[in-house]
């Protein structure tokens, strides 16, 4: 790809708020994803502040575990919970990046993946500001995939209802965050 095909992208990927969003595809042409009706950044995860107990309980958990393992010769096991520690480890030594994120006419867009309406059954917004909870979650209709949760941050959640509502159903019997994402926090994981 050339320097000038390059540069092209990077114009067209600062002006996408002002304009209709367009991103650059493999076969060269360009696509419309609709006019967005709103944009910001978040991080790409939310990153916890762990203390040094929980380094020291989460260490004595896996040293635990790794001796339940080897006590019963499940080594599979052992293996399992060593990557595991070592993907929190390296996962909490970096900072989570930043990912625009647009909601528009014809679907959502979170980095450079696109989210067609299409693809989901409801969404709902979950707005508790005493438990610091702003989401926007997306119910896909394929039950295997997991729901896209999206942190609001300063964004009104009011009119981004307002205007999903034109494009999907709203899920009104979600009024809290799910148990997997409170667990997290709680665990801080």
């Amino acid at each position: 790809m050339s320097i000038f095909i390059k540069l092209v992208i990077i114009k067209i990927y600062k002006i996408n708020i002002i304009m209709s969003i367009k991103i650059m595809v493999q076969n060269k042409e360009i696509i419309d994803y609709g006019e967005p009706f709103a944009s910001w950044q978040a991080p790409e995860y939310e990153k916890h502040d762990r203390s040094k107990l929980w380094y020291i309980l989460a260490s004595i958990i896996v040293l635990l575990l790794l001796l339940f393992s080897f006590f019963t010769v499940n080594f599979l096991f052992a293996v399992i919970i060593i990557i595991a520690a070592i993907i929190i480890i390296l996962h909490d030594s970096r900072e989570p990046a930043m990912v625009d994120i647009n909601l528009t006419d014809e679907g959502v867009i979170i980095g450079r993946r696109f989210y067609d309406y299409d693809e989901f059954k409801d969404f709902s917004i979950v707005y508790k500001p005493r438990r610091e909870v702003k989401n926007l979650y997306f119910e896909f209709k394929n039950s295997l995939r997991h729901r896209l949760s999206i942190p609001l941050l300063n964004m009104n959640p009011l009119s981004i209802r307002e205007n999903l509502l034109k494009y999907l159903a709203e899920d009104l019997e979600r009024t809290d965050e799910p148990l997997s994402e409170g667990l997290a926090k709680m665990f801080k994981l």
